[in-house]
């Protein structure tokens, strides 16, 4: 795979999870609502997709040795795994209730960082478990700062 490919599969595999997961939890916690939950997911997958790729466009830019082939090869799949990452979660949000797919997505949406983290150390020869460690209690420390956001809003606007 190449290396501009590799920047956009990262970041948007990141972005895409742990953006979308925020989101999740934290509008469930303040609306309970599916529909709500639902339509942030889509605004997610698109408006923050097109954002992340064209920030990724601009860093790139800013890196005055890439050519220009490379820099829309790492804007592109910015683009297209973020929108894929994050539109995976519409599909627990849709089969379950509510609550259920707020779980599912959680446990989905960790699995894929754990993963993807597992894999980044093994190609980098690091210790995986430090990695995966890392990034989780990230991951976690975003879900649980959008919960309490969330459930602050509802106390504020209810």
């Amino acid at each position: 795979m190449k290396y501009s490919i590799k920047k956009g599969l990262g970041f948007g595999l990141t972005s895409g999870i742990i953006t979308t997961l925020g989101l999740i939890v934290g509008l469930n916690s303040g609306t309970h609502s599916k529909a709500v939950v639902l339509g942030g997911i889509l605004v997610i997958a698109i408006a923050d997709a097109l954002s992340d790729a064209l920030g990724m466009h601009i860093s790139e830019e800013a890196n005055k040795p890439n050519k220009t082939r490379e820099i829309w090869e790492s804007t592109f799949s910015t683009f297209i795994f973020k929108l894929i990452f994050a539109a995976t979660f519409i599909i627990p949000i849709l089969l379950f209730r509510l609550e259920v797919a707020v779980v599912i997505s959680v446990i989905w949406g960790l699995m894929l960082i754990s993963v993807f983290s597992f894999w980044i150390s093994k190609r980098n020869k690091i210790k995986a478990m430090k990695a995966v460690i890392e990034h989780l209690v990230i991951a976690v420390l975003v879900i649980i700062l959008s919960n309490l956001v969330g459930k602050l809003a509802a106390l504020i606007i209810y």
